[in-house]
């Protein structure tokens, strides 16, 4: 049955092979670098609440988490819309089908963040964040 036919899908560990291929950013102009993209975010909804993330973890739409095609699960990203340049860092812990454009789904929480709910979807640019910020720049978030 097709969970979603836009957006998330949770894909079984069945699904995955057993030495799967080195996992990549795909970034969507010449600007962009292996650690940032420019990506099409939409969010969650709801009915995906309460559900297995492809990481184990039970999706909860209040946590900072996203879904991305190809970035490794508990990878920690910046997401910045571009429209507001408002930023939320999440961490992956979800898979969703690939897109032709760069391609990223964020939970409920890190859509209000960035102010794209009623909207649907936002283009967002992705930065992936490095091991030595991590804390501080969660602990920025977690005061604001």
């Amino acid at each position: 049955m097709l969970l979603m036919s836009f957006g998330c899908q949770t894909i079984s560990h069945a699904q995955k092979s057993d030495n799967p291929e080195p996992l990549q950013v795909r970034t969507s102009s010449i600007e962009d670098s292996p650690e940032e993209t420019l990506a099409i975010a939409r969010y969650y909804k709801k009915r995906f609440n309460g559900r297995k993330t492809s990481s184990g973890a039970i999706y909860n739409p209040k946590k900072l988490t996203a879904a991305h095609p190809t970035l490794p699960l508990g990878t920690q990203v910046k997401v910045v819309n571009l429209v507001n340049n408002k930023s939320v860092i999440v961490t992956i812990n979800d898979r969703c089908r690939e897109h032709e454009e760069s391609f990223i789904d964020l939970s409920r929480e890190a859509a209000r963040q960035i102010g794209m709910i009623g909207q649907g979807k936002a283009t967002v640019r992705i930065i992936i964040v490095e091991n030595d910020n991590q804390s501080d720049e969660i602990s920025d978030i977690e005061q604001k």
